[in-house]
């Protein structure tokens, strides 16, 4: 996969881009990554990339030609029609789904504003996706786009220790993730449950489906509205109801 980002803050990504899973992922090839300020691509000697709102109003607007300039200049340097996601505070909810979605693309780009907006012939004729991370609002779009690359690296082949690992992350399979424990067995007398000790491989899976259904009950009720149970999930969630 090819990530490019366009933004009039690249020096906001090194951190990010060069450490832990995503660094990882670039070692293994699974993924390349490219920022682009885009101010380079502004037409006037200033490389002024923002302009007052037309009928007036606070704040300032990212004008369309530095942008579409850039991003014309991915598309035709790249070996497939990237994803234009534009990060803003109107798109879609991002979700596991999405992500997942997104991580079958051979290029995306990011585009992270900044100011009080962008030009709407950006939105127009530009973008491919719109994407908010929230009910909430951030000075620009550079930590929501790392925030998406991350959760959609991750799933790519060969990155992740584990193969497994995506796929029993919380929202993977609908539910919230079941708790987890490791040694000591028992901490300042804290103890481990005796169903993970046990060597009981059925019990186990079963705790682990009864605490993600309880723990999804108890803080994201929401999810089981669209939620496909099983006869057995449909009995645990009864029980844990009438608790």
């Amino acid at each position: 996969m090819r990530i490019d980002f366009l933004s009039l803050f690249p020096e906001m990504f090194e951190g990010v881009l060069h450490h832990s899973i995503m660094k990882k992922a670039q070692e293994k090839n699974a993924v390349t990554f490219n920022v682009v300020n885009f101010r380079e691509y502004a037409d006037n000697k200033h490389q002024t990339v923002d302009d007052y709102p037309y009928g007036g109003g606070a704040g300032m607007v990212l004008k369309p030609q530095p942008i579409f300039d850039a991003v014309q200049a991915i598309q035709e340097s790249s070996d497939a029609e990237p994803r234009v996601i534009l990060v803003c505070p109107q798109g879609e909810r991002f979700t596991q789904t999405k992500a997942e979605e997104l991580a079958g693309a051979d290029h995306l780009v990011f585009i992270c504003g900044h100011y009080e907006g962008y030009d709407e012939r950006i939105r127009e004729h530009l973008v491919t996706d719109e994407i908010s991370i929230g009910d909430f609002v951030l000075t620009g779009g550079e930590l929501p786009s790392m925030t998406i690359a991350d959760s959609v690296v991750r799933l790519l082949p060969g990155v992740l220790g584990n193969e497994d690992s995506p796929v029993l992350d919380s929202f993977s399979s609908g539910l919230l993730e079941h708790p987890h424990y490791t040694r000591p067995a028992d901490f300042r007398g804290m103890k481990v449950p005796d169903t993970l000790i046990s060597g009981n491989h059925k019990l186990i899976e079963e705790w682990r489906e009864e605490e993600s259904l309880r723990r999804t009950l108890e803080r994201r009720p929401d999810l089981l509205e669209c939620y496909n149970f099983t006869d057995r999930q449909k009995k645990v969630l009864e029980k844990l109801k009438k608790r």
